[in-house]
């Protein structure tokens, strides 16, 4: 089941979007569950938003993992969501947005 994340305004506008084709962000998300249980409110099957007061949480469950990946291919997909993150964070009435399957 694949899964995109998109970085939207309060107008659910997608303002960038990152499709995770290869479906790498299950295992990816399994290697941090017990460590980062925040990462656990991705909801595969439906949508989770995100705000930007949740960002510098979320971005500090992101670094771990980061450190996690294990191939360059799933290291380019976390920076490139983690890139959404910190927009979202900078921004107001910026959302991050999982859909999911």
């Amino acid at each position: 089941m694949a899964i995109e994340v998109a970085l939207q305004n309060e107008s659910c506008e997608i303002l960038a979007i990152v499709y995770d084709s290869r479906n790498l962000m299950p295992k990816l998300l399994e290697r941090c569950l017990t460590d980062e249980p925040f990462l656990a409110q991705i909801d595969w099957y439906g949508d989770t938003v995100f705000n930007r007061p949740q960002m510098p949480r979320f971005l500090s469950a992101w670094r771990v993992l980061a450190q996690r990946t294990k191939t360059a291919e799933e290291a380019k997909l976390v920076d490139e969501i983690r890139e959404l993150a910190e927009r979202c964070e900078s921004g107001v009435h910026l959302y991050l947005k999982f859909i999911g399957d």
